[in-house]
């Protein structure tokens, strides 16, 4: 029997496939926090902010041991997990197998991503990647939103997201598949309109595959969003890129082949 707690994307808790997800609001924002720092020590104090945006009432301790007895007998009662969750001293703790958490599961992907690249391995590398932005159906948390604290960690998870993504998409392009990604591309230059290098790798996609004048589009749309937002002009590399985009730069050709056109 497995179990399996997913906090890139709205919470989600399977028994093997089966969904066993805590529906009361109080006892869904508990289990998210302790899964987002699952294996350590959560504070009473520290989840009694967070549930109660740092404004705890009165009966907030006793509310708060109620909720962690009945986070305790669901585990129990969908699968006789009860055990998983301990009381410590100062706080509580939820133990998990790094296969059963999706955040730890990302975190091992992204260090096995850096180990290969840095060996050279890009090939292997984009595959962790991948790996690794697969495991997100969303932003991070997206049910639980509206509390300070859950902002603030959705934000810093939210984050690592876009950092792998941006890792990933530049290892496609250089590995020569980026005509696959420049729908998906177009999509995030869309919802992040001020983000240079996602802009600068569509740039070369485009321009790899022939579609010059987009390429150009591109640079001009971000150019225009950076003044009309930022008062500011676009940054030195994607400037350079523009330039030569604009000379037709042979070394902007890519280093490998696209497999498909192989």
């Amino acid at each position: 029997m497995t179990l399996y707690f997913q906090v890139l994307g709205p919470l989600e808790a399977r028994r093997n496939a089966e969904s066993i997800t805590p529906q009361p609001t109080k006892i869904r924002a508990l289990t998210a926090l302790l899964c987002v720092k699952a294996g350590s020590v959560v504070s009473r104090d520290f989840l009694l902010d967070a549930l109660w945006a740092e404004h705890p009432p009165r009966t907030a301790r006793t509310a708060l041991q109620v909720y962690i007895s009945r986070l305790r007998k669901h585990l129990d009662v969908h699968g006789g997990f009860a055990h998983r969750l301990v009381t410590k001293p100062h706080g509580y703790v939820l133990e998990l197998k790094p296969e059963e958490l999706d955040l730890h599961r990302f975190e091992l992907y992204v260090g096995q991503a850096k180990a290969a690249q840095a060996m050279g391995h890009e090939v292997e590398a984009l595959r962790c990647w991948q790996a690794a932005c697969a495991l997100w159906r969303g932003p991070a948390l997206a049910d639980l939103r509206g509390l300070p604290i859950f902002d603030n960690l959705a934000r810093q998870l939210d984050e690592r997201r876009l950092n792998a993504l941006e890792q990933r998409i530049a290892l496609e392009v250089l590995l020569g598949h980026g005509n696959g990604i420049i729908g998906e591309l177009y999509g995030l230059v869309a919802e992040y309109p001020l983000w240079e290098n996602l802009h600068c790798q569509l740039m070369i996609a485009l321009y790899r595959n022939g579609r010059v004048a987009e390429a150009l589009q591109v640079y001009q749309k971000i150019r225009e969003s950076l003044v009309r937002e930022l008062g500011l002009e676009p940054g030195e590399q994607i400037r350079r890129l523009h330039g030569s985009v604009l000379a037709r730069d042979p070394r902007l050709g890519s280093r490998y082949l696209d497999a498909r056109a192989a």
